[in-house]
C-alpha cells in the first residue's frame, strides 16, 4: 500500500521514540545474527567436509529464511507499523529457548547464551512499554473509539 492508501493516525504521526528506534535495532541485529549465521552454516557445508553435507546445507537455508521475520519486524518497527510489533515479539519468545539450552551447554555457549537472553528480554521490555504502544498506534481492548 502507498501512503495515499494507508492514513496515518495521530498515534502515529509523530516522531519515532527512542524505545521503538531501539527496540527495533535490537531486532535487526537479531535477524542479521541469523543471516550471518545461517551463510556461515550454508557455507561450511559446501565448501567445508561437514559430517552430513545435506544436514548442514538445510539448517543454513533454514536459519537464513528464519532471519526474515525479524528483519522484516525490525522494517516495520521503524516504519512505525502496528502489525511489526507481534512478528518481533514472536522472534523474543522463540530466543528464549534457544537461550536457555545454550546456558546449559558447558563450554563458551554459555556467554553467547546469556547475550541472546539479555538481548531477548531487554527487547521484549522496550515493545511493550506504553510509549513504543501508543507510537504504534496499538490500543488495549476495550479502548476502542466510541462508533455512533
Amino acid at each position: 500500500m502507498t501512503k495515499q492508501q494507508t492514513p496515518t493516525t495521530p498515534e502515529t504521526a509523530g516522531p519515532r521514540p527512542r524505545r521503538l528506534t531501539y527496540a527495533a535495532a535490537l531486532t535487526a541485529l537479531e535477524g542479521l545474527a541469523l543471516a550471518v549465521g545461517g551463510v556461515w552454516v550454508l557455507v561450511l557445508g559446501l565448501a567445508g567436509d561437514p559430517d552430513d553435507r545435506q544436514q548442514a546445507v538445510t539448517l543454513g537455508v533454514t536459519l537464513v529464511v528464519l532471519a526474515l521475520l525479524p528483519l522484516l519486524a525490525a522494517r516495520g518497527l521503524f516504519a512505525q507499523r502496528s502489525w511489526s510489533r507481534g512478528p518481533s515479539v514472536i522472534t523474543q519468545i522463540m530466543a528464549l529457548p534457544v537461550a536457555y539450552s545454550l546456558l546449559q551447554a558447558d563450554s563458551i555457549a554459555i556467554p553467547v547464551g546469556i547475550a541472546i537472553a539479555a538481548v531477548a528480554i531487554a527487547t521484549l521490555v522496550l515493545l511493550i512499554n506504553p510509549e513504543t504502544t501508543r507510537a504504534l498506534g496499538i490500543r488495549g481492548p476495550g479502548s476502542a473509539p466510541d462508533q455512533k
